[in-house]
């Protein structure tokens, strides 16, 4: 006798699903780079933005129930090896709803910018912690171990027209240790993908996360020096030479469609709003045609990821565990 299919529970609700609201957000911020260079309709990124907020309230009150009824779940999926690394997206999320919500209120922007750059950096830190334990199984080394490493760096990307006084030397500090982190953690991951088996067919999206950590370092980089200069093109380019590199990857037909997927969204996003601001900077048409060409990519990419995961709620698949 078949066992009866699991019921739909917020239990089963996978905390990397905040990277949907990464996905949308760093959408949102590319069409609002649209729209100043180019007059695209604010109606566009306005829409996308009020989309990534409601996700974002909606998500985090969900998965704030799953926290108050299934503590044990929670628990066991921050401190798992790989798991606990998508606890990143949430950070991240914050950070990046801090920019949209703050075009509407300053003052709610700065304090949610506040608490996600606290967040992340504690998250960041109890990460390295548990790696310094030692004897850490280097199968756990995959693309997800990026997350909480460049968040620090999106501390900066979102908050370096902060006015706070004590701003600045927190995002320099944010900038100094995602930096490190990220450059150590990018080496690792690399030696397990080169050394050992390859990922499992349902974590082949994770591999764009190989992108981030130059594009956001980018984004962090220029935000903070208001200026593009040749370190800043180096990080944008090898981030450009890693997307090609792994998109072949993995947009296949062969790779199933899950969650996971949520994992080319802001790298994507990263890319399409470092893409925009370089090539506007240097004033290169082949670039900006480059620029345009990945930001309908990444808004194509989002939209059928968003059709894709609504449809799965809605059959009862994507809480069903």
């Amino acid at each position: 006798m078949n066992p009866s299919p699991a019921r739909p529970s917020v239990k089963h609700l996978p905390v990397n699903l905040f990277g949907a609201v990464m996905g949308l957000s760093g959408l949102a911020l590319a069409w609002q780079i649209a729209h100043q260079a180019f007059g695209v309709n604010a109606v566009i990124a306005e829409g996308i933005s009020l989309l990534a907020i409601v996700v974002f309230l909606v998500l985090t009150v969900a998965y704030g129930l799953k926290w108050a009824i299934f503590p044990d779940v929670v628990k066991a999926e921050f401190t798992h090896p790989i798991a606990g690394n998508f606890f990143g997206t949430f950070t991240i999320a914050l950070l990046l709803v801090s920019v949209l919500l703050g075009a509407y209120n300053a003052r709610l922007g700065q304090a949610i910018w506040a608490l996600g750059a606290l967040l992340t950096i504690a998250l960041s830190g109890i990460v390295v912690a548990r790696l310094l334990k030692g004897r850490s199984d280097s199968s756990h080394s995959v693309p997800a171990l990026l997350i909480p490493g460049v968040a620090s760096l999106d501390i900066v990307v979102t908050g370096a027209a902060m006015p706070m006084a004590w701003a600045h030397e927190v995002n320099l500090f944010a900038l100094a240790s995602g930096t490190a982190v990220a450059l150590v953690f990018f080496v690792m991951i690399f030696a397990r993908l080169a050394h050992h088996e390859p990922l499992p067919a349902g974590m082949t999206p994770s591999l764009m996360i190989l992108v981030a950590p130059f594009e956001v370092g980018f984004l962090a980089y220029t935000g903070f020096t208001h200026q593009v200069d040749m370190f800043a093109a180096m990080l944008f380019y090898f981030g450009l030479f890693v997307f090609v590199v792994v998109a072949f990857k993995v947009f296949r037909l062969s790779v199933p469609f899950g969650v996971s997927w949520w994992a080319i969204g802001f790298p994507m996003a990263a890319l399409s709003n470092a893409a925009l601001k370089y090539a506007l900077m240097v004033q290169s048409a082949p670039l900006i045609v480059i620029a345009i060409g990945i930001l309908a990519l990444l808004s194509l990419a989002t939209l059928t990821l968003l059709v894709r995961t609504l449809h799965s709620l809605a059959i009862g698949k994507l809480l069903a565990g």
